[in-house]
C-alpha cells in the first residue's frame, strides 16, 4: 500500500503582534493526488468579508512537446466565518474562471512569463494576497498540491508481440480484471502513457497501437519523418479489428491477467474500433467509446490516394461498409494558409450527402453488443459530431433494452480523455480546432473519468 505523506501548509503572519490573524491555504487530501481522484481546496482565517486573490502556477508539457508555465487568478470573498470553500464559491469577475469548480485554478491556467521549475504537471504552487495587492508583493500564504498520473508500484513492460505496446499492472499475485486501451488518429505509441494511470486503479492493462503515421518534423525539403512503428500500418485503412482476438490471446498468457474479464476503451478512432469489436467478440465484458462514431467513416491515407474507395476498418480482410467523407483534403488545406481546420465538416457534409441506404449499410449495430456500454461525446466536437453520434448509439441501445451509460456535454470538444486537472485553454490554439469552452471541456474530463471507473468496477469487478 502507497504512504501518503500529511499536507503541509505554510502560513505567513501578517501585522507584528501574535493576535495577528493567520490566512491559511487548506488542501485537505492526501498527497500526492493520483490524477482524477477528488480534490479539496479551502481558505481560512481570513477576515469576514475579506477579498483575497489567489494565484496557481505549474509546469506543463504543450501539445508542442514543449514545457511552459501556465498560470491563473481568482479573486474571493471570504464568509462571514473568513472561510472560503472552492467547491461552493464562485471567484468575483475578473478570475481566470466563473462558477463554483474546486478545479477551476488548474482548467483554466494559461502560459505565463515566469521560470519554469519542476516536472510538468506534477505540481500545484498557489499564493494568497489581498485581492488589491500588487503582483510582486509578499504573499499572505503560500501553499502546493502534487498530482501524479499513475502509482509509483506499478509495474510497465513492453509487449514484444505487438509493436509500441505496453502492459501494466500492480504487483501480486491475484489476478486483475483486464482493460485493452485504444488510441485515436494521433496514432504511435501516444497510448501507451495510459497504461500506467488505468493499472494504478486496479486494472491489468495493455496498451494497443494500431496505426503509426508519418510524423511531420524539420527533416527538410524532403517533408515528413518516417513512422514511428514502421510495422504498423501507415494509412487508416482497413484497420484489422480481429487485431484484438491476437490480444486476447496474448493477455490469457498473462499471470497477472483475468482473460474472463476484459473490458476495452478506444477513444476517438479508437472508439469506433471498439464499437465494432464488441458487435464481433462476446468475451469482451465492456465497451467504453470517448468521443464516438455511429457509423465507420472512409479510410485515409498519408498522401494522394483514391477518394471514396477505402474504409477505415476490416474484418479478417473484409472492408466495412462506410460513410465516404466530403471535401476532406479542402479542409485540410487551412494547415498550410492558417485557416481554422475542422475535421468535422467534412465528415458533417459526407453524411448529409450519402444515401439512406449508405448510412444504413454502415451504421454499426450496436444493439449487437451484449456487454454493457458507455458513450461520451461532446456537443462542440469540431473533429466530428461525437454528442450527436453518441446519442444516436444510446437510444439504438436503451430502444433494445441493453445496459448503457450515456453522457452527452452541449458544449464540450473533442478532448473528453483526460481527468479535468490539467489546463483545457490552449485546445483549439492554432489552426485544428477541437471545439469546446476550456471550462465545459474541463467539466466534461471530470466527469466522464469518474463515470468510466464506476463503469469498469461495476461492469469487470474491482
Amino acid at each position: 500500500m502507497t504512504q501518503f505523506h500529511p499536507l503541509t501548509v505554510l502560513a505567513l503572519w501578517m501585522g507584528f503582534g501574535a493576535s495577528a490573524l493567520a490566512q491559511r491555504i487548506v488542501v485537505d487530501v492526501p498527497q500526492p493526488v493520483l490524477a482524477g481522484d477528488p480534490i479539496a481546496l479551502q481558505l481560512a482565517d481570513l477576515k469576514p468579508g475579506q477579498s483575497v486573490r489567489l494565484h496557481a502556477q505549474r509546469a506543463v508539457q504543450t501539445f508542442t512537446g514543449q514545457v511552459a508555465l501556465f498560470e491563473s487568478q481568482a479573486v474571493f470573498q471570504a464568509d462571514a466565518k473568513g472561510r472560503v470553500d472552492l467547491s461552493a464559491a464562485a471567484p468575483l469577475p475578473g478570475s481566470s474562471y466563473e462558477g463554483a469548480d474546486v478545479r477551476g485554478l488548474l482548467w483554466s491556467m494559461k502560459p505565463g512569463a515566469g521560470e519554469v521549475k519542476g516536472k510538468p504537471f506534477g505540481r500545484v504552487d498557489f499564493r494568497l494576497h489581498a485581492a488589491d495587492a500588487a503582483a510582486d508583493a509578499p504573499p499572505l500564504a503560500e501553499a502546493s498540491l502534487s498530482f501524479r498520473n499513475a502509482l509509483p508500484e506499478v509495474v510497465t513492460r513492453k509487449v514484444e508481440a505487438f509493436p509500441g505496446a505496453v502492459f501494466a499492472s500492480l504487483p501480486g499475485a491475484a489476478k486483475r480484471p483486464t482493460l485493452i486501451l485504444l488510441g485515436g488518429s494521433e496514432g504511435g505509441s501516444m497510448i501507451a502513457r495510459d497504461a500506467a494511470p488505468w493499472a494504478s486503479r486496479g486494472y491489468a492493462v495493455l496498451a494497443l497501437p494500431y496505426y503509426s503515421p508519418p510524423q511531420w518534423g524539420p527533416t527538410g525539403p524532403t517533408g515528413p519523418m518516417a513512422p514511428e512503428l514502421p510495422s504498423l500500418p501507415a494509412e487508416f485503412v482497413n484497420i484489422p479489428v480481429d487485431r484484438l482476438e491476437q490480444a486476447r490471446d496474448w493477455l490469457a498468457q498473462q499471470p497477472e491477467a483475468d482473460a474472463r474479464r476484459i473490458g476495452v476503451m478506444g477513444t476517438s478512432k479508437g472508439a469506433e474500433f471498439v464499437l465494432l469489436a464488441g458487435v464481433k467478440m462476446p468475451w469482451i465484458q465492456a465497451v467504453a467509446a470517448i468521443v464516438p462514431t455511429d457509423v465507420v467513416w472512409e479510410g485515409w491515407g498519408p498522401g494522394p490516394g483514391p477518394v471514396g474507395v477505402r474504409a477505415s476498418f476490416a474484418w479478417k480482410g473484409e472492408p466495412y461498409a462506410f460513410v465516404p467523407y466530403q471535401d476532406f483534403s479542402q479542409e485540410f488545406a487551412g494547415l498550410s494558409t492558417g485557416q481554422p481546420v475542422k475535421i468535422r465538416r467534412p465528415h458533417d457534409k459526407g453524411r448529409a450527402a450519402a444515401s439512406p441506404e449508405v448510412i444504413a449499410k454502415a451504421r454499426i449495430p450496436v444493439e449487437r453488443i451484449a456487454a454493457p456500454v458507455l458513450v461520451a461525446g461532446g456537443g462542440d466536437d469540431q473533429l466530428w459530431d461525437s454528442g450527436g453520434m453518441a446519442a444516436n448509439i444510446a437510444a439504438t441501445r436503451q430502444k433494445a433494452g441493453l445496459p448503457t451509460v450515456a453522457l452527452v456535454f452541449p458544449e464540450a470538444g473533442h478532448f473528453l480523455g483526460g481527468t479535468g486537472t490539467g489546463p483545457t485553454t490552449h485546445y483549439n490554439d492554432g489552426p485544428m480546432k477541437n471545439g469546446g469552452t476550456p471550462a465545459a471541456t474541463a467539466r466534461a474530463q471530470a466527469a466522464t473519468h469518474a463515470a468510466l471507473l464506476k463503469f469498469f468496477a461495476d461492469s469487470l469487478g474491482r
